[in-house]
């Protein structure tokens, strides 16, 4: 999951079917981590979709989920 939200965009509802969370908790923890500067969300209709925009986070990711 960690692994596939750094390679694509993806949004609540695919992150919550994925950890099977209550969408108010996911968007809790997307709202700190775009405020932390870790990702962006960009509006596509209803739907945000999010991504991985700092670099950082990103190599550590990958060097704990190679």
């Amino acid at each position: 999951m960690v692994k596939g939200f750094i390679e694509k965009e993806t949004n609540v509802t695919n992150i919550q079917e994925c950890l099977n969370l209550p969408q108010s908790t996911i968007s809790q923890h997307l709202f700190k981590l775009k405020a932390a500067g870790i990702i962006k969300g960009e509006r596509e209709g209803l739907k945000i979709s999010y991504q991985v925009i700092n670099e950082e986070f990103r190599r550590i990711i990958k060097i704990l989920f190679p």
